[in-house]
């Protein structure tokens, strides 16, 4: 089969206006970046539109395909007549350099130009690392002019940032003499900012949340935030182009949206409320997705993306794959592509486990799942009858090597499901105490007996409501590769205990981060990195970016 990148190379695009004008959306109303990128200014009214999350069970290590289905199903949709827009993240250049690759769908379920979108794009996540590191260069510039806001320089929380995995920039030593101190970087997806643009809904927000950010505390103990360096007016000019939603179009030249891209594990992982408000102005139907799986993806979707910008999905699909399932039943990554229903029958246990979980939010549910060549005929009959005793919605996307033409069973049974009146509910109350919020998502979605602090961190989390914080939602980052916090527990473990190491506040994001596990924020590059596969011609013609 061709590679991915051969068959964006062999589709035809169209001019960027002509896939607007499937919108209705207005030439004034585009700022075009060449002839096939555009950013939509988002002044939008809202309308009725329905609203599909494509989740996941837990993943093996090299992802399942939740952009290729969401793409899919956007193809589909529009194949059957209808205004659809699929809604994605910005891929981060960490992980395309680094071992998972580019994030732009895959096959014959593509968002294109895949070499924009996977390298600079229009420049989004470029601006976020300067208006990061602007943040903190105004702190040491503040150290070293006086320091009158008596900030301790051994409590500065706020680290740089750049898009590229580099272990070695994960602690430095930065400034001499007296403003010497430790410091370390983030890679751009993590930072605090790539969050707030995705939870503002407007300019304003975004500068006011800018300004609430929690960089450093005092030497007598008192919290400072970036609006106490007078800076939130700078930090937002970096961003006016930034806070637009990106347009561009599938492979059948269908409208896709991309825009923002927090860490999944660190922040919420979904792409910006604009992109998706706007996306609900326009279209019939909106296709989004959550990062990794409904345990850590969705659960941020729904109880803090949907809580903020008052969205209720119509719809959950949950993309399941016979090879993770073969994964998470104990099967070695050198073997998920022989036959082997002994493991798929130990594994499948995950998938109920996701099921169990999204039926806590909705019960419009549709299980898919993602077909890939070495999948046999008894595998995927196994996990057809295990779906549907289960009394669940089941189908087959083959996306990826089809296109739309492999997901208009799907499309159609998201059709019905849409049609059916909406029971949607979050999992939390946002008065109840932060601990109350954390044991309620470990038992609930992570099945755990109990919830361990270590150290001080039940001091910390009294400190932060002191300080007014108890009403924020919660944003757990754990491992993906499990419902618990253990990666090596795969299946679905119950009552086990999970452990919180560490709460950090994002007081301009708007959520408390609680971590569960060693999160690592700046990621190295492997031993055999995807930029040794990557090349380029005299004719710029582009191979090994996928």
């Amino acid at each position: 089969m061709k590679s991915d990148i051969e068959i964006a190379h062999n589709t035809k695009l169209k001019n960027i206006n002509e896939v607007a004008k499937k919108l209705n959306i207005k030439e004034d109303d585009l700022e075009l970046y060449g002839k096939y990128k555009a950013k939509i200014n988002p002044k939008f009214k809202n309308k009725k539109a329905k609203l599909i999350l494509v989740t996941s069970i837990n993943p093996t290590p090299f992802g399942e395909g939740k952009t290729t289905m969401s793409i899919g199903i956007n193809d589909a949709l529009c194949s059957l007549g209808y205004k659809s827009i699929v809604t994605l993240r910005e891929p981060s250049l960490g992980p395309v350099f680094g071992i998972k690759g580019g994030a732009a769908g895959g096959g014959y379920a593509q968002v294109v130009p895949m070499e924009d979108i996977n390298l600079h794009f229009t420049g989004d996540i470029h601006a976020i690392t300067a208006c990061n590191n602007l943040l903190s260069a105004a702190i040491d510039n503040h150290l070293f002019q006086g320091n009158k806001l008596n900030i301790n320089k051994d409590r500065i929380s706020f680290k740089r940032c750049m898009d590229i995995n580099d272990r070695a920039l994960r602690e430095v030593i930065v400034g001499k003499d007296k403003t010497q101190r430790k410091d370390g970087f983030n890679i751009s997806v993590a930072s605090e900012i790539m969050a707030i643009l995705c939870l503002c809904t407007d300019l304003m927000d975004l500068k006011k949340r800018l300004g609430n950010i929690l960089i450093a505390y005092t030497k007598d103990d008192k919290p400072i935030f970036a609006r106490d360096l007078k800076i939130e007016g700078a930090l937002t000019l970096l961003l006016k182009d930034a806070i637009k939603p990106n347009l561009v179009q599938t492979l059948e030249n269908n409208p896709a949206i991309i825009h923002g891209g927090p860490f999944a594990n660190i922040a919420h992982g979904c792409n910006s409320i604009i992109a998706t408000k706007t996306s609900l102005s326009l279209a019939d139907y909106v296709i989004t997705e959550a990062g990794f799986g409904s345990d850590l993806g969705a659960e941020k979707f729904l109880d803090i993306k949907c809580r903020i910008g008052n969205l209720k999905p119509n719809c959950i699909v949950i993309n399941a794959t016979i090879r993770s399932l073969k994964y998470n039943g104990g099967c070695t990554k050198e073997n998920l592509q022989e036959e082997n229903l002994d493991y798929l029958k130990k594994g499948i246990c995950n998938l109920e486990a996701h099921i169990e979980n999204m039926k806590k939010y909705s019960s419009n549910i549709i299980i898919c799942l993602n077909n890939f060549i070495s999948d046999t005929k008894e595998e995927i009959e196994y996990v057809k009858d295990y779906v549907e005793n289960l009394n669940c919605e089941f189908a087959i996307s083959k996306a990826h090597t089809l296109g739309g033409k492999g997901s208009i069973d799907l499309a159609k049974k998201i059709i019905d499901i849409c049609n059916k009146k909406s029971d949607f509910k979050l999992l939390y109350d946002l008065d109840l105490p932060i601990t109350e919020k954390i044991k309620i998502i470990s038992k609930e979605i992570y099945h755990a007996k109990d919830v361990i602090y270590k150290d001080n961190v039940l001091e910390q989390i009294k400190k932060l409501e002191d300080l007014g914080y108890r009403n924020l939602p919660v944003c757990i980052a754990k491992t993906q590769y499990s419902i618990s916090d253990d990666p090596n527990k795969l299946g679905f473990p119950k009552n086990h205990n999970v452990t919180v190491k560490e709460v950090r506040l994002c007081s301009g994001a708007g959520f408390i981060v609680v971590l569960m596990g060693d999160i690592m924020t700046m990621p190295g590059l492997s031993k055999h990195p995807s930029y040794m596969n990557m090349n380029i011609d005299k004719d710029g013609i582009i191979t090994g970016l996928f």
